[in-house]
């Protein structure tokens, strides 16, 4: 009895040390889902920006409706693309994670035509539901965003 105490202790302990690697796993894979995401779109590929998300993702764009399914949200970015929108960055300041699925909240920025054809800067915030797919990959399941100030 004396033996299993301590021995019982030291799996817990070990167990508890363990737990911050496992939160951070699904963080490592998001910021890099998040890099992949802006190479992406940045070289003006709205396929494989759509290949970020889950077969039934959906976006939930700034005054615009819902948009469901990867051909769809593909169609909407390939717009935005074909819009002007450039050099997008995505900074992700807090991800949980629960089993197969994980939020991300971030802020981000673009570059967007203005009047007279001028870019401009635009700033905003996201927040992310990823879903790990059945491949193990950590993907997009619902996007939404809007513009303003960064956190």
């Amino acid at each position: 009895m004396r033996l299993v105490r301590p021995i019982a202790l030291a799996v817990l302990m070990s167990a508890s040390f363990a737990l911050p690697g496992w939160a951070g796993m699904a963080a490592e894979d998001i910021k890099a889902g998040n890099a992949a995401f802006a190479a992406a779109f940045n070289n003006g590929d709205a396929a494989a920006v759509a290949a970020r998300y889950t077969e039934d993702g959906a976006l939930l764009p700034p005054d615009g409706k819902r948009v469901d399914g990867r051909a769809a949200i593909e169609a909407f970015w390939k717009g935005a693309i074909d819009g002007g929108l450039k050099n997008l960055t995505l900074k992700g300041v807090e991800v949980d994670e629960r089993g197969d699925l994980a939020y991300e909240v971030g802020d981000l920025s673009l570059d967007a035509p203005g009047e007279g054809g001028a870019m401009t800067t635009v700033r905003g915030k996201y927040v992310v539901v990823w879903k790990k797919d059945g491949d193990g990959m950590w993907r997009l399941h619902r996007d939404i965003w809007n513009t303003g100030a960064a956190q």
